[in-house]
Order: structure tokens, then sequence, then C-alpha cells
């Protein structure tokens, strides 16, 4: 049962009469007392508009705090887009208390993450911290809410705007299929649509706007009566709500702010639109139709129709094109936003298939559906999953407080969590051939062929649609006479408010146990969520490649067939009990091993484990299967020489390690090497590497160690053999900085790679361990030189960082970024003087005082979910770590100074011996880079010399 109280606004109600002039008023409480999925929570209303609500939960020491505003680029127009989220990151850039930069340092520096984002309908800026920190994030949000404008220079607005740009050029321009949904939402969406943008914006109206523009969408959209505080965690309301009027209670109330209203999208036939891709190397079909706004009674169906028509084994494009192998991609998916929803389908076709063939699988699949019609196995799939879903989205409290903000902002009632969970339960088969009929069948939708530069011939049809825009009516948003009113404080907000005392962070208590087969197990007991994690790990995976390296990859292309067949049951069977219970189950290679992974609701363990079994002992090595996912795997490698961050990994590797080393070749192999590899050597795999000896399992969540320990005793017929793996040789070494270059023309950026093979694995507390603390200030985090010199002051990228990685066979320091263009070569510059400036002096005193809070004080977040903890555990395992050894790394930051970190890095990072990769428009860099002072080695997209057949 849920316990919901709306109310009166009795002056009992009114809390902390006289701390401030603003007092909340709690309109609605709401609590759990029964088994019905409920967020227990308290909503409050402050005299200026501003909705707070408050859920607690104590289990861990952490507090989440989201401010949405209901403001996204929907309330954009023609000529102004991507205002909202350039707003987004104005937000970052300081406020009259807060000074430049320090925004993300003050959140860090308290042990917290933080972010936003910003969609078609909404903006949102949330941070997660320690309990003890809560008042400090209020501080901070409404210290932007209300005293943000003064503090926005032009400078800020040029380089955020640089960024913005950096971000769009590294997440659209320069990807593969990167503008398909930009150029679909301009077809799909009449002319001055809110939604026939996308959210981040063309170039041209970033280029032509301005800081006063800026400051209207400010003042028109982020004041507190169009905004929504939530705050969940280990708080106590009356606390919350204290500190909410004290801070946000002075900030006047902005502009009213009504609902957009839009006719419901018509596309009364058929629209072929064509889009040529510079960085694709296959063709992609898209089909779009236009449905319902989120929350709509029809949502649900057509979510169970997407499902049943493109996802998963048991879809019908699925069983039609992909498994025949007509398309190497083939799904659907819906989706909904305030103001309306699609439903999409994607296509990639299979060598020697056409997007016209595409087309045509599409409608046979409509044809199929209407013969094959909808099952009861189809509902209860859909139901299970879906619920599943929705509990595992409540393991965190940021999950928890992110939903109940959302309910407010776009349906004003938090808790809606029930309703949503109801109307999934009552779904029908009649409701989703109903809502077929409704919304796909006979509808008219816009079909996009995307196709590469000199393949134009390859469209799926001639384009027959040109946009209108006579009918446009430029909306009046109400952005004349708008003034900026500050608040007025009866306290001093220029004083940063001071941290709670530390809250009390235990590790998770687990248990271990050690089978006589050399099966080792660790678990610990979760009860906060129904849910069951398992996580079964044997020796082998990538690293079986080093006794051929001729066939690197089958590790991969095994774990891809442990996820097909068994002997008993087909793959789409048991994809569909598995989703009928609301479960996963996931086998996956990895470095040195190879990973099967378990998620489920407690109630459904023994049906999931039973399939576990049957996966792990009985699995079916289909030619069919084998060939199917071959051919796929041949093709995405001809897709990722098409995307610069691909290729920069992949070529970064080969020039650290070489070309004849195993960790030069990506897990997945190479084109020629997957082509080297038959069913045989996947059969060989099993038969050589399954094994008990170094295997080890991990169980988290609602269940006891007898339990896990009586329900996983079917590991015992694990085959119990030693298997030994090929040593690591050592990485090549580096004889002085080097300069490769990978040609991508046209590239609208050039991805950064710098670092080399350190050979220095994993630990918890040597070399390794102070290593990561050494590079924090150079590149380890938001405020880091790199960061701040790149992205902040120079506006060159979107994001700039250095990293220390290890494993139980080695490791690299690498320095990764996508930098624009025309700044190659400067960002080489600085990036290299950033660096010999580290290493020459270290970090000062203020980054290693900065360092120890923020890495000390993040414990609290570490433990929280069943994934955490599920890491924490099995890390402790894999090492033989002591259940202690956090408490050692915590002595290890405290102690450690400034003179020690300088010696780290002065050890580990050697400029004068550093691979530098670029990949990037040849034409744009070259000369510039050797202007340096460099000499440049051009390599081809497999890491080979160009004009030679030498590799690296």
């Amino acid at each position: 049962m849920i316990k919901r109280n709306v109310l009166v606004l009795a002056g009992s109600m009114l809390l902390f009469a006289g701390a401030v002039r603003a007092q909340a008023k709690l309109v609605e409480k709401v609590t759990k007392t029964g088994s019905e999925l409920v967020i227990p929570y308290e909503k409050y209303v402050l005299p200026n508009g501003l909705t707070v609500l408050v859920h607690e939960d104590h289990s861990d020491p952490v507090v989440h705090v989201d401010v949405t505003y209901h403001v996204g680029s929907a309330r954009e127009e023609i000529g102004k887009s991507g205002f909202a989220h350039f707003f987004e990151h104005m937000m970052f850039q300081g406020s009259d208390h807060v000074a430049d930069e320090q925004h993300f340092k003050l959140v860090q520096a308290a042990g917290g993450t933080l972010n936003g984002t910003t969609n078609q309908d909404r903006t949102n800026y949330f941070e997660t911290v320690p309990s003890n920190q809560l008042e400090k994030m209020l501080w901070l949000e409404s210290d932007r809410m209300g005293f943000l404008l003064d503090a926005v220079t032009q400078k800020k607005f040029e380089v955020q705007r640089s960024t913005v740009k950096n971000e769009r050029g590294q997440n659209y321009d320069n990807r593969p299929y990167g503008l398909a949904n930009e150029t679909i939402s301009r077809n799909l969406y009449p002319y001055g649509h809110p939604y026939s943008w996308m959210t981040i914006g063309y170039l041209e109206d970033l280029n032509r706007s301005n800081a006063d523009d800026l400051k209207n969408f400010f003042l028109r959209w982020y004041g507190p009566n169009n905004a929504t505080v939530s705050v969940g965690g280990d708080v106590k309301p009356a606390e919350v709500v204290k500190l909410v009027e004290k801070y946000f209670g002075s900030i006047p109330r902005g502009p009213e702010v009504t609902p957009v209203k839009v006719p419901a999208v018509v596309v009364d036939k058929d629209r072929y639109v064509s889009m040529v891709d510079n960085y694709a190397r296959l063709p992609r079909f898209y089909y779009s139709l236009p449905t319902v706004p989120n929350y709509h009674p029809d949502m649900v169906a057509l979510d169970c129709l997407a499902e049943i028509l493109g996802q998963g084994k048991n879809s019908v494009l699925y069983q039609t094109a992909v498994k025949k192998q007509l398309a190497l991609q083939a799904t659907a998916f819906h989706s909904n936003s305030e103001l309306a929803g699609e439903f999409e389908f994607d296509l990639v076709p299979a060598p020697g298939k056409s997007l016209a063939d595409m087309e045509k699988l599409v409608r046979a699949a409509f044809d199929s559906f209407e013969v094959r019609g909808v099952t009861d196995e189809d509902i209860t799939k859909f139901k299970g999953a879906q619920e599943s879903q929705m509990i595992n989205g409540l393991q965190s409290v940021s999950g928890k407080v992110s939903r109940l903000a959302s309910y407010q902002t776009f349906t004003g009632n938090p808790n809606k969590i029930g309703e949503e969970l109801s109307e999934i339960r009552k779904l029908t088969k009649e409701d989703v051939l109903r809502v077929y009929r409704q919304y796909i069948k006979g509808k008219g939708a816009v079909i996009l062929s995307v196709v590469p530069k000199g393949q134009e011939q390859l469209v799926a049809a001639e384009p027959n649609y040109k946009i209108d825009s006579s009918n446009y009516s430029k909306p009046d948003y109400g952005y004349a006479g708008l003034k900026y009113n500050k608040a007025k404080d009866n306290f001093d907000r220029a004083k940063i408010p001071a941290a709670g005392p530390a809250p009390v962070v235990k590790v998770p208590a687990f248990w271990k146990k050690d089978a006589p087969n050399g099966l080792r197990i660790i678990g610990t007991e979760n009860s906060e969520v129904p849910t069951v994690v398992v996580s079964l790990f044997i020796p082998g995976g990538h690293l079986t490649a080093a006794n051929d390296l001729s066939k690197a990859g089958t590790a991969s292309l095994f774990a891809a067939m442990m996820n097909e067949d068994t002997k008993d049951h087909s793959a789409e069977q048991i994809s569909q009990e598995l989703s009928k219970l609301g479960a996963s189950l996931n086998v996956s290679s990895g470095l040195n091993g190879i990973t099967f992974t378990v998620q489920t609701l407690k109630k459904n363990l023994d049906p999931v484990l039973t399939l576990l079994q049957e996966r792990l002992f009985r699995p079916n090595f289909t030619e069919a299967a084998f060939n199917r996912i071959k051919n796929q795997r041949l093709q995405a490698f001809k897709q990722m020489k098409s995307q610069p961050a691909a290729i920069a990994d992949a070529v970064f590797a080969k020039v650290n390690y070489g070309p004849n080393h195993v960790l030069g070749i990506s897990q997945n192999g190479t084109e020629e090497t997957v082509k080297n590899i038959e069913l045989k050597d996947v059969e060989n795999y099993y038969n050589n590497y399954i094994t008990s000896q170094g295997a080890r399992l991990v169980v988290v969540g609602d269940i006891k160690q007898a339990e896990a320990e009586a329900k996983m005793g079917f590991l015992k017929n694990l085959p119990n053999k030693k298997v030994t793996l090929a040593p690591v040789p050592p990485a090549q070494p580096v004889a002085k900085t080097q300069v490769y270059l990978v040609d991508v023309p046209k590239g609208a950026q050039t991805e950064f790679r710098v670092g080399y093979a350190t050979g220095m694995k994993w630990d918890a507390t040597g070399d390794y361990y102070r290593s990561v603390l050494a590079n924090y200030a150079l590149g380890g985090n938001f405020n880091s030189r790199l960061n701040l010199n790149l992205r902040e002051d120079k506006g060159w990228t979107y994001g700039a960082n250095s990293s220390f990685t290890g494993s139980q066979v080695g490791g690299e320091f690498r320095f990764a970024a996508g930098i624009r263009a025309d700044a190659t070569d400067s960002a080489l510059f600085e990036i290299m003087k950033d660096v010999n400036k580290y290493v020459a002096e270290g970090p000062n005193a203020e980054e290693v005082a900065f360092m120890k809070d923020a890495i000390g004080q993040f414990d609290a977040l570490r433990y929280e979910t069943p994934a955490q903890k599920a890491q924490f555990i099995s890390r402790v395992l894999e090492y033989n770590l002591p259940g202690n050894y956090t408490e050692q790394q915590n002595k290890i930051l405290k102690t450690i100074s400034r003179e020690d970190l300088s010696k780290v890095a002065k050890k580990m990072i050697q400029p004068e011996k550093l691979n530098v990769l670029l990949v990037g428009d040849k034409a744009k860099v070259l000369e510039k880079v050797k202007k340096l002072g460099y000499e440049v080695v051009e390599l081809d997209a497999d890491g080979k010399r160009v004009g030679e057949k030498k590799e690296f």
C-alpha cells in the first residue's frame, strides 16, 4: 500500500519561521507501507514557485542533489538553436560568489561527482556527494540560479561556444552517421517545430549568437518557478527544507512559463531523403514515423511493438533479416518526448544488399508481423523486462531522485512510478495490434538513405520531399523587457558553507570460500533491492592469442558464440525466457578471461541459474551462427576504420607494443586475423580453456552465503584442469618522442593519443596506486592542468585527460582528446609544455591538497549499488587483497607528500620518450606539426607505414 497525504497548508506545516522570509509549504507526503513499488518523498513549494522534493534513504552516507529546469531546445526558435545546451555549459563557469572554474573543483574536492544534461524538454544539473556536503551543494546550485549573469563575460562566452562546437564535432560531425538524426528530425517535423533541430544546435546559429542572447535565455527560463530541486539520500527532510529556504527562498520569481502546445505531427505520405556521409564506410537505412508524447496511453503498447518488431533475437527483423544474413543490423525502437514520439527502424545491409532491399525487408516485416500476430509470450516477456528495469533503476539514490524530478517536471506528480508499472501490467495483445494499425500500418514515413561518399547511387529511392518553410510563424517567447533582479539575502552568501562531520564509510562486508576444484568464491549480502548479480570469471580471454597471433579475436568470437544456441534450446528461446523472468545473462571476453554475468530479480534466481548452467555446459556451436557472427565482425572492422577515435585506439596500441605483441592487437582481432578463425577454433577454445582452476565467482545481492553456495553447486562440474597462458613479453621501448599521423581527410577534429606502455601492473598500494595519485593534477580530473588549458582556457576540445591504466599483465600512460583540427599544432605544443613543466616541477601545494580532499572523501560514493559492491569484492578476490586495503590506500593518501608525487611523476612520465599519435586531416595538420620540430611518420588506419608494409 502507498500512503499518500495531500496536506492542507496549516500553520503547523510552516517550517522554521523567522529564519528567512520564504517559508516552504508541505503539499504532499508519500510513504511506503506495503510491497508496492514506490519512492517515498515529501513535496514542498516555496512562495517564489520553486518545487522541492525530498527522499530520505539512510542506507548509504550519500546525497544526490538535482535541479531540473523545465526548458530545453524545444523553447528555441529557427535561427537560434542550441541555446539551451549552450547555457548548460555557461552554468559551470562561475557566478557572483563562485569563482571561475571553481564549480567542478568545489564538488570534486568534496569527494563528489557532478554533471549537467540538456534534452529537448529540460535541463538538469546534479551532484552526488558524501552526506556531510549537502549544504555546500545547495549553496552552489542556488548561486547560479540567482547570481549568474554578472559573472558571464564575453571571454567565457567565446570559450564555451568553442567548446560546444568541439562537442558537436566530436559527437556528431566527426563520426559515421552522426548527422542522421538531425536529418530525420528536419524532415519528420514541420519547419519551425521545436523538435525539428537537435539539442546541440547548428554551428551557424552558435556563430551568430551573442552574450545578450544568452542572458535573455537565462532571464526567461531559469526562474525558480520553472525549476524543481530534488534531494535524496542520507538526509532529514526538515533540515533539507531549512537549507533550501535559506539559499533559494530569496531568489525572485521569474516570468510565468506556460506549456508548449503544438499540433500532432502528420506525415501524409512517404518522404524519401538522403545524405552523403564523409565518414561512413557502409550505407545505412532509417525508416521513421511520428507517434505519441511521453505518458500517452498508447506509449507502452508502442514500446512493446518495437520490441516485437526489432529488439532481440526473437524479433521479427532479427529472424527475417539478420539471422538470414540479409542485413548486418536490423532494429526498431520507440522513443517519447514531451511533445511527440518517434518509431524508428534502423538497418545496415549485408554485403551485396542495397538500401532498397532494406526497405523491402521493413515492409516484409510488417507482413510477417500481421501473420504472426502478438503472442502471450510477447506480452509476458515485455512485462517482465520492464518491471525488472524499473526495479534496477532504483538501486542508487541518484536513480530514485532523477525519476522523482522527471515525474514532477513533466506531470506534476512525483508519485508516478506505480502508475507506470500499472500501465505496463494491464497491457494486452489487442493494445499492441491496435497501435500497429493506428500508427504504423500504411502510414507515411521519413525514409532516410545514408550513403558513403562516392556511393550516392545506393539510395533507396530518389529524394521526393522538400521542406516547406512558408508557414513558419516565429514564436514570441516573451524576451522583451526582461530585467535581472538579484536576490537580497540576510546572510553572507560569499561565505562557502563548511562541511558537516565526515560520514562513517563502511566497505561491504563479504564472505569467501575456496572450493575443492580450485574455484574461488566471494560474496556480499545486500537486501536494499530484491536482486542478485552473479559473475563467473574463467581465465583465458585475449591473452590466449599469444599462442597464435594469426587468430587473434578467437576468444571474443567464442564469447559471442556462447550467447547463441545450446544443445537444449535455441538462442531465441533462451532470450525469450530471460526476458519473461526480467533477467539478463551475458557471456563476454576480456583481456585475461571469459566472464558469465547474470542479473536477476531474487524471486527468479533458480530458473535463471538453470539457464546459466545450460549455457556453460551445453553450448551448441553451429556453422550458421558462426558464419553470421564472423561476417558481422568483418564488416564492423571496415566501419571502425571510418571512426577517428576507434582508429586512434587501435593504432596507438600497435605503436606502443608493435605488430607482434598480443597487447598490440585489439581483443576483437583484426580483419586479417578474424578471416583465419574457423569454427573448430571456437570448439577448441571451449575444450581447452573452460576450467575451474583459477576461476572466480562473485555473488552480490539479496542472498546469504549458505543459499548462494547451495544454488551455485553445479559449478563443481567445471573441468578441473590446469590452463597455462603464454607469458606476456615486455613492450618495445620508446627511444625518443615520435609523432605518428593517420590521415582522415576533412576531419573536423584530430584525435590525440600520447603516451607509452609502462609495463606497470595494477596494484592497490604500490607504484601503480602512487602513479594514479601523481597524475591527478596533470590530467586525472576536470580541473586538471591539461583539461583547464585545452578546454576551459583555449576552447579547443570537449575534454582532455591523462591516465595510468593497469592490469595483471601490464599498463600504460595515456593522454587522450579530440582537438579542433585547426588547433592541432598549437594543442600539441601546449600538451608537451604542460607535461614537461609538470614533470620538472611536480604538483603545487594547492593541487596536492585538492587531490587529497577529492580522493579521500570519494569513499562514501564507492559502495552504493550492487555493481559497485561487486566491483569491490571482485578486485579483492582477483588481486588477493586484504579486506581493509582501502584503509591502507587512505593512509598512503594522507601521508604522501608533494615531493613524493614529484618523484613518481618524474619516474613514470618521460616527455622525451612518448609516442604521439595524431588521427586527423593530413592537409591541415602535417606541415604545421613539422614546424614544431617533430619528424612525422605517416601510418594508415591499420598502423602500417604509408607506402610500406612495415608495422609498428
